[in-house]
């Protein structure tokens, strides 16, 4: 059983430790968001489709922009990478 004094300690020690914990995640998602960015340019600039007959819109590459867009990143950049792959365009790793 935690006396008081070791409870404030726990309590300021959380206080340190979740805003810090906080600040990566959010930090990860922005460098998430700039990798689906990154990756949806990248498949539009080489994989537009021009003049009559085309086939409309990509499904795949739809969901993956919506994937990003509701911070589903993972799921995004994951769909992107393949359609990536599939097409052969190549594109900068991870990092």
């Amino acid at each position: 059983m935690k006396t008081g004094f070791g409870i404030v300690i726990s309590c300021a020690v959380a206080s340190l430790v979740l805003p810090a914990a906080w600040a990566h995640a959010q930090q990860s998602n922005e460098q998430l968001a700039a990798r689906c960015a990154q990756l949806g340019a990248l498949y539009d600039r080489y994989n537009t489709q021009r003049g009559e007959g085309s086939s409309g819109p990509n499904m795949a590459r739809l969901g993956a922009g919506i994937d990003c867009q509701k911070g589903r990143y993972e799921q995004g950049i994951k769909a992107l990478e393949e359609l990536l792959r599939r097409n052969r365009i190549p594109y900068p790793p991870a990092g």
